[in-house]
């Protein structure tokens, strides 16, 4: 007869070897967190923890000759998560370098300037931006076009690039967590059946409340100067998109849309239809160069991707993968049992911040506690803003760390990190209002 172990296998977060695993987990991330200090690429850390790891387990069960059943399909499912996001990541940012190539972005920057907006005043479009198109475009891509945007308008200048970045990684996740399209947490709160799609639309008062509070306190440390000291605004004005970057913008609004028809109609993992997106610009920038003579080399773009971003995602899921495993991630889930609920939930947004948004959610949707649609719904609003609170705490931030490096880094971030904190609690008393005292849900 097939045991609970050959199915499940084995609890190691009471064992030494567990301990030991859990030891290499925290070194790494200190490393990780301390990027900034020893000039060492987070990816790396990330990358050695993640792969040893999940080597150390392999060889525990085979030294104690185990049933490798649970362990195969760990890694089977594991791998299949990591190639969802991996190759997500990856076709995301081959859109933002072909439409650097393109020119767009130093366009959209030209507007901008010739327009004589300040520093403070280009905070906020950012800002606005970013919140109402990661419900549609997911809350990573755009605060990559974000971001990239922000270093096109200016280069050096940390008082506008830190703050500025921190408001777009903020903004992107608050407005993820309103739209099942907009947050890997939220789609699989969606995907899980907590909620109706039009149930998520009810956190857009605690998303959008919490940001603004967040950005007010922001845009104090932004420089209230003009990014145009030549004043130059003519020659901005006349900064034009290469040919074919408008059709390459069409067909990256068009990739996301079929990413989602696949999702939701044809139920493959959104990465199909990204990839399928990638093929259709690929033949677009043939038909350029053969119609047109414009050089959009592809496969050149695909090499000025933040590989190091990719290999960091690889490497953290792995290694908190690698903690699920070992059954440490188990005892998140038990705390449902042990308090209240919204206690619980408001905690998993600062575990989200530390380790991962992802496994976290995932964690607590398999235990799946006995808690009502309200207590779902601010899971759903914690998992996804909660990962603000630290600079790698969520896929926007990552993104973001990896498109400017050196500038935004965890240290720079955490500076400032307080006014992230005081908006994730007005989050939390909105939604109380809300839900709680109000019933509007």
């Amino acid at each position: 007869m097939t045991t609970i172990m050959e199915l499940d296998g084995i609890d190691l977060s009471t064992h030494p070897f567990g301990w030991m695993l859990l030891l290499i987990f925290i070194v790494g991330y200190y490393f990780i967190a301390r990027e900034d200090k020893y000039h060492l690429d987070k990816s790396k850390p990330a990358l050695f923890i993640g792969t040893f790891m999940y080597i150390l387990i392999g060889g525990y069960y085979a030294f104690y000759g185990l049933n490798f059943v649970p362990f195969k399909r760990e890694i089977t499912h594991l791998v299949y998560e990591i190639a969802e996001i991996f190759f997500f990541l990856f076709v995301a940012m081959t859109f933002v370098e072909a439409l650097i190539e393109r020119g767009v972005f130093n366009a959209l920057k030209g507007k901008l300037i010739a327009k004589g907006y300040s520093y403070r005043e280009l905070f906020w479009i950012t800002g606005f931006l970013a919140f109402f198109i990661s419900p549609i475009a997911d809350n990573l891509t755009t605060a990559l076009i974000l971001s990239t945007v922000l270093v096109t308008i200016e280069r050096n200048d940390k008082a506008f690039l830190v703050p500025s970045a921190i408001n777009v990684v903020v903004a992107a996740n608050a407005g993820g967590v309103w739209s099942p399209f907009g947050d890997i947490t939220t789609l699989m709160a969606w995907t899980a059946q907590k909620g109706q799609f039009t149930d998520f639309l009810y956190l857009f008062p605690a998303a959008f409340i919490g940001w603004i509070v967040t950005a007010f306190l922001l845009v104090r440390y932004v420089p209230d100067l003009d990014p145009n000291k030549e004043g130059d605004q003519e020659a901005a004005e006349k900064i034009e998109i290469l040919k074919g970057g408008k059709v390459i913008i069409g067909i990256g609004i068009a990739t996301i849309a079929m990413s989602v028809i696949a999702k939701q109609v044809m139920q493959l993992p959104p990465m199909w239809g990204m990839l399928f997106g990638l093929s259709v610009l690929q033949l677009y920038t043939y038909s350029l160069k053969r119609r047109h003579k414009q050089d959009v080399n592809i496969f050149k773009t695909i090499s000025k991707i933040e590989n190091n971003t990719l290999l960091f995602f690889f490497g953290i899921l792995a290694a908190v993968g690698a903690l699920y495993f070992a059954g440490f991630l188990n005892y998140v889930s038990k705390l449902y049992d042990a308090y209240d609920p919204m206690y619980v939930n408001i905690g998993v947004g600062f575990v989200s911040a530390i380790i991962d948004n992802v496994p976290v959610m995932s964690a607590v949707l398999k235990a799946n506690p006995a808690i009502d649609h309200a207590q779902w719904m601010l899971l759903t609003l914690t998992a996804g803003v909660g990962g603000s609170l630290i600079s790698f705490g969520s896929a926007a931030g990552v993104g973001v760390m990896g498109r400017m490096h050196g500038i935004y880094t965890f240290s720079a971030h955490m500076k400032l990190g307080w006014t992230v904190l005081v908006g994730y609690g007005v989050s939390l008393v909105v939604w109380y209002i809300q839900f709680m005292v109000l019933g509007l849900y």
